[in-house]
């Protein structure tokens, strides 16, 4: 019996998990998307540098290998409708949706009805929206309704689910997921895009972290909270260090770092993943942004991803999640 039953909550909480991550994962893409189109618009189509969104995106060589593209730049409309769409890219926009669906239906008795019809809905919408190439002149409004549709369902859970330790699986793959895109946003941008470092601090420079802010909905929060032009230093330090900031990554390992707390109390136990995560908020807290840029921020960027998902893995094999 008691075996079963931690099969079973295994299950549940890594379907759980999974619904959030994906779910947060469509609206990632959306937002790498968004990104690549305005700062493509700052340098010209012929220099639109897709392929950097693509490789920030963990898609690069899937793309090359579904397109047959190895050197040059891939053609814009193939990149965009690949991470949109394309059936045989498992984190497009179309099958993150659909695969946070799926879970969803498969934990539906640990989701209120108000989360699973928002689930549903925004499936069926972005379905639609989906079913056929994008024409560019909609790409805009059609990513603002992927946006709008995941944050629907994340008002809903937030709003109608008791703090379960489900709900604290949810919050886990939400702010997971929501880190590994900031962290992959912010290198689309500093790494990739800047064409050289003599452009650090031109024209062209304050309207890509202008552009970048406006990806991550933080164009007027940092306007709020700094008196000065958009900088490198300001923009990194807000996204990445600011704890006020919901897509910092600060911010969301302060979530997580909750949400494990919450469940050793709930479930009476603190396995190795909840030291690894604390790891994780602890440098992100003791540090400032002028060490991150001594160390490189694309150094810094890539070794946080690794540590993030490293803890993803651990929350799973800690938690007995399916395989």
């Amino acid at each position: 019996m008691t075996a079963t039953r931690t099969i079973l909550l295994g299950r549940t909480a890594d379907g759980l998990f999974w619904m959030a991550r994906h779910i947060e994962r469509a609206e990632a893409m959306a937002r790498l998307i968004d990104a690549g189109l305005h700062m493509a618009l700052t340098r010209g189509a012929a220099e639109a540098n897709w392929r950097s969104v693509l490789d920030s995106a963990g898609m690069a060589g899937a793309f090359a290998a579904r397109h047959g593209e190895a050197e040059g730049e891939p053609d814009p409309a193939a990149a965009i409708d690949f991470l949109l769409r394309d059936p045989d890219n498992p984190s497009s926009v179309s099958n993150a949706l659909t695969q946070g669906r799926t879970n969803a239906r498969m934990v539906r008795t640990a989701l209120s009805r108000d989360a699973w019809e928002a689930v549903n809905e925004a499936w069926r919408r972005v379905s639609a929206d989906l079913a056929r190439p994008v024409p560019e002149a909609n790409l805009p409004a059609v990513l603002a309704r992927v946006k709008q549709a995941t944050a629907l369902i994340r008002g809903m859970v937030e709003n109608t689910i008791l703090r379960t330790p489900g709900f604290q699986f949810m919050r886990l793959g939400l702010h997971l997921e929501r880190a590994d895109t900031t962290a992959r946003i912010l290198d689309v941008k500093y790494y990739h895009l800047l064409p050289s470092s003599s452009w650090v601090g031109s024209a062209l420079d304050q309207t890509q972290w202008d552009s970048l802010l406006r990806s991550v909905s933080a164009h007027k929060a940092y306007k709020w909270l700094y008196d000065a032009d958009i900088s490198a230093a300001n923009t990194a330090d807000f996204l990445i260090l600011n704890p006020r900031m919901p897509r910092s990554l600060a911010f969301c390992h302060a979530e997580i770092s909750a949400a494990l707390d919450q469940l050793a109390r709930d479930c009476g136990a603190r396995p190795p993943c909840h030291d690894e995560a604390d790891a994780i908020r602890r440098m992100l807290t003791e540090r400032d942004i002028d060490e991150v840029f001594e160390e490189g921020l694309h150094e810094f960027l890539v070794g946080f991803l690794a540590d993030n998902a490293r803890l993803a893995a651990g929350i799973a094999r800690d938690y007995r999640f399916t395989e």
